[in-house]
């Protein structure tokens, strides 16, 4: 009886032992999950942060349009509606912008924003009023507006901005 007893024993609590095993899998499959969930979530806003447009101010130049990171966009002047004028050497110097979604600061009107595919890259870059925004390679930090002016044709984007 005595040896019975022990193999019962043994039983239930390898018995017992694999229940808490798989239970505590289910548990870990579970926070793995919610895990993965929270990082999609925060990925998504990150990427919605990086399409909110926002203005910023500077001494000199006054109201800007700037991307989510503080980073000062500008327009050609060279270019025409829906169509790059910059390339090659010119777009080292001033990097193309491209947000999916835009969300727009008060002052402008969501509608006024749209999209191109630039012809030399095949790449598409997003447009004010028709006109393609652009970076400035020599604006390194939130706040920069280095390229405002630069040969006459380099210009910020405000909510006053006229095309030609």
């Amino acid at each position: 009886m005595k040896k019975n007893g022990y193999f019962f024993t043994t039983l239930l609590l390898a018995f017992l032992l694999l229940a808490g095993c798989s239970a505590g899998t289910n548990n870990e499959d579970q926070n793995t999950k919610e895990q993965a969930n929270e990082t999609a979530k925060v990925e998504n806003n990150k990427d919605e942060a990086k399409s909110a447009l926002k203005m910023m101010e500077n001494e000199t130049v006054g109201q800007y349009l700037a991307d989510a990171n503080g980073m000062a966009l500008y327009y050609f002047t060279k270019d025409e509606p829906n169509k790059t004028n910059c390339s090659g050497d010119c777009l080292k110097n001033w990097p193309s912008f491209f947000a999916e979604n835009v969300e727009v600061p008060e002052g402008f009107n969501k509608e006024d924003f749209g999209t191109i595919t630039r012809e030399d890259t095949g790449e598409k870059q997003t447009t004010y009023k028709g006109y393609p925004l652009y970076y400035f390679a020599n604006d390194t930090a939130s706040g920069d507006v280095k390229g405002q002016g630069v040969k006459g044709v380099w210009f910020i984007v405000n909510s006053e901005t006229v095309f030609k």
